[in-house]
């Protein structure tokens, strides 16, 4: 992981050029704890001391809102001083949240879409199924971890289950989220419909990309209802910034 890179740096250039009123960046979580927290600190230093913004963090888990644990840090930055703070974020807590809320109901109630679902019933596509050689690898790797004492392997959902991070990597193999198909029977990945859902888009979000480069760009994009909240909590401040300005202008 190199959170300070080139993107850091660019992210940099763009405050300083247009100075805006106030700008709204995630990370992974293990960012503050990263080489030691020299990491954080150069950020810190670079947008506070250096830019001259009020910097404030925190880190949250995407639970709060959709069913799948994704702690990212939120940091939200103002050029001005202003009376926000991130004790007024109210989070609902996971209760009474599940993969139910994402997975493809299969009952004839949603309209078959594309190659994901298919017939009167919507059924998911046996292409997402793992296959017998798929299946039994990723039971032997976690076995064979299980053993060692490491907490390696695939993650299985039900309905009621809150699921792992959806990543990058979720192409390759699917195994952090597999769902459960029953005793007997392989488990199967998500498809790209669920893991939009599973990021907090909605059903009018159009995937015209391949499966794998929808894992991909789900995989990074940023959970939306939990950055929608933020925004709304920044948006009455920089309204209070930016008064009688031209918001072209102020950015």
């Amino acid at each position: 992981m190199k959170p300070v890179g080139t993107l850091f740096f660019d992210v940099l250039r763009v405050l300083m050029h247009h100075r805006p009123a106030a700008f709204l960046l995630e990370n992974v979580k293990n960012l503050k704890s990263h080489d030691k927290g020299r990491t954080f600190d150069v950020i810190k230093r670079k947008l506070t001391e250096e830019l001259g913004y009020t910097l404030h963090t925190r880190i949250i888990d995407a639970a709060n809102f959709v069913p799948q644990h994704r702690e990212r840090i939120v940091m939200v930055g103002f050029r001005e001083k202003t009376g926000f703070s991130f004790d007024d974020l109210v989070l609902a807590g996971r209760a009474g949240r599940g993969m139910r809320d994402v997975l493809h109901p299969e009952t004839g109630t949603e309209v078959p879409e594309s190659h994901f679902t298919v017939g009167p019933d919507a059924k998911v596509s046996d292409k997402y199924t793992l296959s017998d050689k798929l299946w039994q690898y990723l039971q032997g790797y976690a076995a064979k971890h299980k053993a060692a004492g490491n907490g390696f392997g695939f993650g299985l959902v039900t309905p009621d289950s809150i699921s792992r991070t959806l990543s990058a990597r979720y192409y390759k193999d699917g195994s952090e989220i597999l769902v459960s198909r029953g005793p007997g029977q392989n488990p199967r990945r998500l498809t790209p419909r669920e893991c939009a859902r599973l990021m907090g888009y909605d059903d009018s979000f159009r995937i015209p990309v391949s499966d794998t480069q929808a894992y991909k760009q789900f995989g990074n994009s940023v959970a939306v209802p939990v950055f929608a909240e933020v925004a709304r909590l920044m948006r009455p401040h920089i309204l209070s910034l930016t008064e009688g300005q031209d918001l072209r202008k102020v950015g």
